[in-house]
């Protein structure tokens, strides 16, 4: 009587198990939402990393998620650039760019103004990303609460930073940045 219980048991533990699993993989096998995934892919790819205030500093300030860093790259013979404000506040972050002009900026490097986005910003890598990820990705920062912080810069080659700055320093005899490859 036991055995023929336990058995009992153990086939609706089964039956219960092979019906929750077929859910599970009904919706594991659904895409997230734009926001979850731009939140994951930004994550993912380390925007937090130039964007974040505090990161280079050892003391990232999530309060201010995205909202552009103290910290600036300067790069011999072209200047210094700080991470901007990422997030839609209108005066200091992206408020006022569109999700078609942020998706145009992290997959071409072109700013809305025409500007080329800085050397630091690894948009030719995201240039690879499938339209529908670099659309989460302008979704979710569209998403964020908005933050207002203007980053200093950016620094022409002959103009003093403001900030903190990191600085590629090229080898010894180097004078700039290595010639671009000819196409």
């Amino acid at each position: 009587m036991n055995v023929s219980l336990g058995f009992g048991c153990a086939a609706v533990a089964l039956l219960l198990a092979g019906c929750d699993a077929t859910q599970n993989n009904s919706t594991s096998n659904a895409r997230p939402e734009p926001v979850e995934r731009g939140r994951y892919l930004v994550s993912f790819a380390g925007c937090m990393d130039c964007h974040q205030p505090g990161y280079f500093l050892g003391m990232p300030d999530t309060s201010r998620l995205l909202a552009g860093s103290e910290v600036g790259f300067e790069i011999p013979g072209l200047g210094i650039f700080h991470g901007p404000n990422l997030t839609p506040d209108p005066e200091t972050g992206l408020g006022n760019w569109s999700e078609e002009q942020i998706v145009t900026a992290i997959t071409t490097g072109k700013r809305p103004d025409g500007r080329e986005l800085a050397p630091a910003m690894p948009w030719r890598n995201f240039a690879n990303l499938t339209p529908d990820d670099a659309k989460a990705i302008a979704v979710y920062l569209k998403s964020l609460p908005p933050v207002v912080n203007k980053v200093p810069g950016p620094f022409g080659p002959n103009e003093k930073s403001t900030a903190f700055v990191m600085r590629i320093v090229p080898p010894s005899g180097g004078n700039g940045p290595p010639a671009a490859p000819a196409r």
